[in-house]
């Protein structure tokens, strides 16, 4: 009773180790490659896959997702004999798990190793300040090498992107002081710009207030003497208008006798004035002579009127 509970143990054991070997789940994104016999056989993709127990065997698994993979830094020459620190990241992707697996012996150092060596190649013919302008044609040139040689290696090459370009620090130095010498060369130039456009606008902000100024006079003027004109010509009419009225009023009944009257009270006045301006009063010899000097006024008037 007990070597057939043993042995129906052991039985259970070998079922379980048959069908553990039998029975082979390949998780998603991802490719076993299957020998059998030592040789290939198939690979194996994701989901439920059965092989034959002792026959065939796993002998490599692979990940299809994109890896990266850190490129370790390394010094560079550039054309004009410069020390550069490069170092960068590689994205890449198996795509032939077959060739991943039997092409190279290990194809992530070989990527690793020829994007070094074509790294220094593609810096070695460009200049110290080309290097840090053309990082997309390095990273492109990079790219395709590999891209070329990792074919037979069921490899695609995606992207390679340099992380740092680190010059020594005498060359820093002097970059920074370049770069300084350049800002102030700038600043200076703009500097000169805006003084100059200064005395421009200011030259001709002058010129057009000497000519608003000259508009403004002459305009001035123009209306001055259009004012001038005015006013003479309104006391002209002014004058005219006077004579005219006096000359009616005159030939007018009793207009004689109020010229008369007239007359006397401007003599008279006359006389009282130049005894109020100084100490000396002039008056004539025969006070009886006032009487013909307003009769001799009267006739200067009389003869206006018959002119008239």
């Amino acid at each position: 009773m007990e070597s057939s509970s043993i042995a129906g143990l052991v039985l259970l054991i070998v079922v379980i180790v048959v069908a553990a070997q039998t029975i082979k789940i390949v998780p998603q994104q991802h490719a076993w490659v299957m020998e059998r016999l030592g040789r290939y056989h198939a690979t194996l993709t994701p989901g439920l896959n059965f092989v034959l127990p002792f026959i065939d065997r796993i002998a490599y698994k692979h990940m299809l997702k994109e890896i990266p993979l850190d490129v370790p830094s390394q010094v560079c020459i550039t054309r004009d004999n410069t020390q550069l620190q490069v170092d960068g990241v590689l994205y890449f992707q198996v795509t032939d798990p077959m060739k991943a697996s039997y092409g190279s012996s290990n194809f992530v150092f070989a990527i690793t190793q020829l994007s070094q060596t074509t790294l220094r190649s593609v810096i070695g013919k460009l200049e110290l300040d080309k290097t840090f302008e053309e990082r997309d044609f390095i990273n492109h040139s990079i790219v395709s090498a590999l891209d070329e040689a990792a074919s037979n290696w069921g490899v695609k090459v995606l992207r390679y992107e340099i992380k740092d370009l680190t010059p020594p620090k005498e060359i820093l130095h002097s970059m920074q002081a370049q770069i300084t010498a350049e800002r102030e060369k700038r600043a200076l130039i703009a500097a000169s710009e805006g003084r100059k456009q200064e005395q421009i606008n200011i030259a001709s902000g002058g010129r057009e207030a000497a000519i608003q100024k000259s508009e403004g006079e002459r305009q001035a003027a123009i209306n001055q003497a259009q004012g001038q004109a005015a006013a003479i010509l309104a006391v002209a009419e002014a004058n005219s208008q006077a004579i005219q009225k006096i000359a009616a009023a005159i030939q007018s009944t009793g207009g004689m006798e109020a010229v008369n009257l007239k007359v006397a009270e401007q003599y008279v006045n006359a006389f009282a004035n130049l005894a109020k301006a100084g100490n000396t009063l002039i008056v004539p010899g025969n006070m009886a002579d006032m009487g013909s000097m307003i009769a001799a006024a009267l006739t200067i008037v009389k003869q206006s009127k018959s002119v008239v």
